[in-house]
C-alpha cells in the first residue's frame, strides 16, 4: 500500500475536530447570522423569518441589524415557511430558521407546495441537524435530508464547518429558487480553511487523494472522516476523501470519477443511514453500473437516545474511529 497522500489540502486546517461536535480548538461565533448580516447590507431584498427560535438559529444577530426587515412568527412552522413563500413571491428573498424537524415534519406539505412546486425563493435554514442535540426524537433531525431530497425543484445543503456556511449564504442568496441548508450555529467548528477552500453549489470536493478506499461524507462528518483519514495513514493505508456538501443537486460525475478508480467506499453522514448521502452514493454507482463494496457510516433505523453529544456520538459509531474501522475492513477483506 502506498503512503497517505494528501492533496496539499486547498481548504483543511490543521486542527479538526475531537470527538464531539464542538470539540473543535478553532472555532467561530455564529457563522450564518453574520453572514447574513454582510450579504443583507448590500442586497435589500433579503428579509429574516424565524418560528421563535431566532437566539437559537442565530438569526436574532440579522434581527438586531436590520428590526424592519425582520419577521417573528411564533411557534407556526407553517405559517413560517407560507409567510416565506408569499414575501417571495412579492420580490424578497427571505430566510427562515427553525429546528429541521419542525420545519421536515410539521411544515413538510408547506416547504413540498408553497415553495417548491412554485419554486418561490425561499430559503428555509434548519438547525440542529442529526446528532447536534441529546433532547432525543423530538429534536433530533435525523430524517431530514431524506425527505428533502425527494422534494423536486428543492436544493439541498449540508455545510461542514463555519467555513463553508459563510461561503454558502452569498451563494443561495443569489441562486434562484427554493434552498433547504442544514445550519451549525453557536460556536461553530473550523474545519475548512477559507483560504483554500471555496463552496460550489453542486460540487463535491476532494479532500485527500489516495487509491486503497474511499470515504465520502457529508456536513460535519467531514472533520471526523478528516481524522479518520489519518488515523488509516498511520496504518500504511491511502485514502482518497470526497467531500459533499450539496445532497441536491448531486454531482454523480465526482462520486463516479473516484470509484471507478476506487472501488471501495465508505459513506459519513450526520444521518440516518437510509435516504441521504450512502443512498444518493448507491443510486449513482447502480446507475453508473460500476460494481463496488460500500459500508455505511450514519444513524440505524431508529429513534436516538438522550444524552451527551460525546455519548451519542459513541453509541451510534458516529467518531473517527468507527470510519477508519469500516474502511480498515474493506481494505483488510
Amino acid at each position: 500500500m502506498n503512503n497517505m497522500s494528501k492533496l496539499s489540502t486547498p481548504g483543511v486546517t490543521g486542527n479538526i475536530l475531537s470527538s464531539d461536535t464542538y470539540g473543535a480548538e478553532k472555532t467561530e461565533n455564529a457563522p450564518f447570522g453574520t453572514a447574513l448580516i454582510r450579504v443583507a447590507e448590500t442586497n435589500p431584498h433579503i428579509v429574516g423569518l424565524t418560528a421563535d427560535l431566532g437566539k437559537y438559529t442565530d438569526i436574532h444577530l440579522f434581527a438586531e441589524r436590520f428590526p424592519e426587515r425582520f419577521f417573528q412568527m411564533g411557534m407556526a412552522e407553517q405559517n413560517l415557511i407560507g409567510a416565506a413563500s408569499g414575501l417571495a413571491r412579492t420580490g424578497f428573498i427571505p430566510f427562515a430558521t427553525t429546528y429541521c424537524v419542525f420545519a421536515t415534519r410539521r411544515a413538510y406539505d408547506f416547504i413540498a407546495i408553497g415553495a417548491a412546486l412554485g419554486q418561490a425563493n425561499v430559503k428555509i435554514i434548519a438547525g440542529l441537524p442529526g446528532l447536534t442535540t441529546g433532547y432525543g426524537g423530538t429534536h433530533q433531525g435525523i430524517e431530514d435530508l431524506a425527505l428533502m431530497r425527494s422534494i423536486p425543484n428543492l436544493t439541498v445543503i449540508d455545510p461542514c464547518d463555519a467555513t463553508e456556511l459563510a461561503q454558502v449564504i452569498p451563494v443561495i442568496a443569489e441562486h434562484p429558487g427554493p434552498v433547504y441548508m442544514r445550519l451549525l450555529r453557536g460556536q461553530v467548528p473550523v474545519t475548512l480553511d477559507p483560504a483554500g477552500y471555496q463552496f460550489e453549489l453542486g460540487k463535491a470536493k476532494l479532500l485527500c487523494d489516495g487509491n486503497d478506499v474511499a470515504i465520502i461524507s457529508t456536513g460535519l462528518m467531514t472533520a471526523r472522516a478528516l481524522k479518520a483519514v489519518d488515523q488509516l495513514a498511520g496504518q500504511g493505508i491511502q485514502a482518497a476523501l470526497l467531500h459533499v456538501s450539496t445532497l441536491k443537486p448531486f454531482d454523480v460525475e465526482s462520486i463516479i470519477s473516484l470509484l471507478r478508480r476506487v472501488p471501495r467506499v465508505v459513506t459519513a453522514e450526520n444521518h440516518v443511514i437510509t435516504g441521504g448521502l450512502a443512498s444518493a452514493v448507491a443510486d449513482a454507482v447502480t446507475n453508473g453500473g460500476i460494481p463496488v463494496r460500500m459500508r455505511r457510516i450514519g444513524i440505524p433505523d431508529v429513534f436516538c437516545d438522550s444524552g451527551s453529544i460525546p455519548y451519542l456520538i459513541n453509541r451510534y459509531q458516529l467518531d473517527a474511529t468507527s470510519i477508519s474501522a469500516a474502511a480498515l475492513e474493506l481494505v483488510r477483506s
